[in-house]
């Protein structure tokens, strides 16, 4: 039976006409039709989280592991301010996550009534669309509401995905549930825009420049690059950079070129500076290869993006170019000659790349324990980075090429690192793995309180004592407010919480503990959830790192 309500009706139906399956529910009184409707119908797969911000970041996990949108409901008030940062996150990491939020009539909001305030255009740009919805009293009103439901699901699901908003007031008496049916609704269909690379100027320039790069940024895995990208190095002098965050992985593709970049001498910059820069999807995570191809502005930058927006990371932008990733690569592959001289340039970064190794500390300390995780990792795993030091030290290792990494690069944020990948792993059917540092863990630790965990979770927990990235920090690293204000040095563990969550719980302060519990970490028998807790101390780490860099400055 679902609620009376005629614009939730509208809704769920339309959600149902587009295929918008998955929806997580927060719970509350004003969303309670919504949470009937959507619960009741077979259609629907629903799942419950307590906490709003945990909630946002659970569906942006089912949105990344199924590539479709995932819609998130909350009550009136504050609950909704706190779906913020997944709002955020997904908009700029283009997630298509929709959220549901119930309301009070409009007649009601500031009158100082309970659960109230004005939440229509809340997340402001942070949103494709958000639409108010109308409670209806005659087939106009309908039209009305069908059209902007439409509109909201067509932003969506455009070219470019990212969130959409629906805000659905809803008046007193809230639980009539005595509807047996849906209404009958159809999308709109819409034929895709096709882009194609024909501008004549474009094509000279790539046959011209003799330094060309390539740098990808965080894209989704399985996004057919990586055979198109083979075939331009091997027919162009190209460079091509992509981080573990792309997933694209090849002998072809450079992935350390943050650590290049810091040995060159400043002899050598000019000879690694592109000519022609050609950026592809995502947020990139170096802070180097930002500053590097800022200092080094290339003379010509192309911006490849589905988005009609301009994007100037490196200040040195010439062309936009409005075509998905996969099809300007084919297009260059397609209607460039290939180049018969030798692949000098490419040729030049790889030598490097081979000559700068990943870290090989037999050090007790951060970096060996990512350097083991990631080695030992089993095939075709599912990983999710936690913000921050995590992710930068991934980096600094080579990855299976079967492994699919995920992570929350579109704000950068730490507090739904754990909360996505519970999301992630729900809906997954192999393991994933979260590796997450201690102040992630901890600010978002109400995500174990969440009945959706499966046993499928492996979550690595390196804890060093807070936040020590910022022990690493030219300047910073001096402040006296460092510590207790800063990196917030603390003495927490996690064996309690997660034990209390149904978790099985290991852990290790030492190499033969660390080595001696991976068995157990990667067992796919194990009967619950496992988290893995990596006790170092931020001295060590810093004395490692400190070592690792020199070393890269002597090569």
């Amino acid at each position: 039976m679902y609620s009376s309500k005629k614009n939730v009706l509208l809704l769920a139906s339309m959600l149902e006409a587009y295929s918008i399956r998955e929806v997580v529910l927060c719970p509350g009184s004003r969303n309670a039709p919504l949470i009937q409707t959507f619960s009741q119908n077979p259609f629907f797969r629903c799942y419950t989280v307590v906490d709003e911000r945990s909630a946002g970041f659970f569906a942006l996990g089912l949105a990344q592991k199924i590539q479709q949108p995932v819609a998130v409901c909350c009550t009136s008030g504050t609950a909704l301010l706190n779906l913020g940062p997944a709002v955020a996150e997904a908009y700029y990491q283009q997630v298509p996550l929709l959220v549901i939020s119930a309301d009070r009539p409009q007649s009601w909001i500031g009158q100082m009534d309970g659960q109230t305030l004005p939440q229509p255009g809340v997340f402001n740009s942070l949103v494709k669309q958000s639409i108010q919805l109308l409670e209806p009293d005659s087939e106009e009103d309908e039209w009305y509401c069908k059209r902007m439901i439409h509109d909201a699901i067509f932003q969506l699901m455009n070219r470019l995905p990212g969130p959409s908003h629906i805000n659905i007031p809803l008046s007193e008496p809230l639980f009539d549930f005595s509807v047996t049916e849906l209404p009958k609704n159809k999308p709109i269909l819409r034929n895709p825009v096709d882009y194609s690379l024909n501008n004549s100027a474009l094509l000279d320039e790539w046959n011209l420049s003799t330094k060309k790069m390539i740098l990808i940024g965080q894209l989704p895995p399985f996004n057919g690059l990586e055979k198109a990208l083979e075939s331009i190095a091997e027919k162009f002098d190209c460079v091509i950079l992509a981080e573990h965050t792309a997933n694209i992985r090849s002998s072809k593709v450079i992935y350390n070129f943050d650590a290049i970049i810091y040995q060159l001498l400043n002899e050598e910059i000019a000879c690694f500076s592109p000519d022609l820069l050609i950026t592809l999807g995502g947020h990139v995570v170096s802070k180097r290869i930002k500053k590097f191809l800022r200092s080094c502005k290339p003379a010509s930058h192309w911006y490849v993006s589905e988005e009609p927006k301009i994007v100037d990371l490196f200040q040195s932008i010439t062309a936009q170019l409005e075509m998905d990733p996969l099809s300007f690569v084919e297009e260059i592959n397609k209607k460039c000659s290939s180049n018969t001289l030798k692949h000098t340039y490419q040729s030049r970064w790889l030598s490097q790349s081979k000559h700068v190794l990943p870290p090989t500390t037999t050090v007790y300390s951060d970096l060996w324990v990512m350097g083991k995780l990631l080695e030992a990792l089993p095939c075709n795993a599912a990983l999710q980075l936690g913000n921050s030091s995590v992710v930068r030290n991934a980096q600094l290792y080579p990855l299976d090429a079967s492994v699919s990494v995920y992570c929350n690069r579109g704000t950068s944020g730490i507090e739904g690192s754990v909360s996505t990948a519970v999301g992630f792993a729900s809906i997954h059917k192999g393991l994933t793995f979260l590796i997450v540092g201690d102040l992630s863990f901890f600010y978002d630790v109400n995500a174990l309180w969440n009945r959706h965990i499966k046993s499928n979770l492996r979550i690595l927990l390196i804890n060093n004592g807070g936040g020590e990235i910022f022990h690493l920090l030219p300047g910073l690293n001096q402040a006296v407010s460092l510590d207790q204000y800063v990196s917030c040095r603390h003495s927490t563990r996690a064996e309690k919480w997660a034990q209390s969550m149904g978790f099985d719980y290991l852990s290790a302060h030492k190499e033969e503990e660390f080595i001696n519990n991976l068995d157990s970490f990667f067992s796919v028998e194990a009967s619950n959830p496992v988290l893995f807790e990596v006790i170092t101390t931020m001295e060590v780490n810093a004395e490692v790192f400190k070592s690792y860099y020199h070393k890269l400055k002597t090569i």
